[in-house]
């Protein structure tokens, strides 16, 4: 039983689950914005549904109506999820320079200050 209790409470179980309901009701939003959006381009163009398209028998229509609804998916959530998010992020936690990289004016400094130690008598 130690086993399990450290599985549950130690592992990241408990974040796991929390991830899955977030993802889940996330989905149910993104699939709410892109059936929007079908319904805006049936509006402009008619209804974007091609699944009766079976050009030399073979069912090319069904594969092109979820080729366009993945290609609007990820539009939606490029542009009202990725792209702000990245905004908000660089904007509220802008990146650190990186330790290694060192800025010629600071190694410049350095050799001056190496050479002066080097001069005898000071």
């Amino acid at each position: 039983m130690n086993g399990f209790k450290d599985f549950v409470l130690k592992g990241n179980v408990v974040d796991l689950a929390v991830a899955v309901v977030i993802a889940t009701a996330f989905g149910k939003v993104v699939e709410a914005m892109v059936k929007i959006i079908m319904e805006i381009v049936g509006k402009i163009g008619g209804t974007p549904d091609f699944s009766n398209w079976t050009p030399g028998g073979l069912s090319i229509g069904a594969f092109l109506t979820v080729l366009i609804s993945f290609l609007i998916l990820a539009a939606v959530i490029y542009f009202f999820v990725v792209k702000p998010y990245t905004g908000a992020k660089a904007r509220f936690f802008p990146d650190e320079p990186d330790a290694e990289t060192v800025d010629p004016n600071t190694e410049l400094l350095k050799e001056i200050r190496d050479s002066l130690r080097a001069r005898p008598g000071l």
